[in-house]
C-alpha cells in the first residue's frame, strides 16, 4: 500500500483534521505500543499500519 493511499483511507475514516490527531496521539498495541506516526517513521509498512488501524477502530469494509 502506498503512503498516499494510507492517508486517503485515514482521512476517509476519521476526517482530515482528526486523522492527523489519531496518527499523532493514539498508541496502538498492534504497533508495539507506538503511534501511527512513530510506526511509519520507524519504517513499518503502510499496509501493516493500516491493518493495525482496522484491528483497533470500527473501519467500514469498503476501506479495509
Amino acid at each position: 500500500m502506498r503512503l498516499t493511499v494510507f492517508w486517503q483511507r485515514m482521512n476517509e475514516q476519521f476526517g482530515e483534521g482528526y486523522a492527523e490527531s489519531v496518527a499523532k496521539d493514539h498508541v496502538l498495541a498492534e504497533l508495539g505500543g507506538r503511534t501511527i506516526d512513530q510506526a511509519l517513521a520507524d519504517g513499518v509498512p503502510a499496509k501493516t499500519v493500516w491493518q493495525a488501524v482496522v484491528a483497533t477502530f470500527d473501519v467500514p469494509s469498503r476501506l479495509r
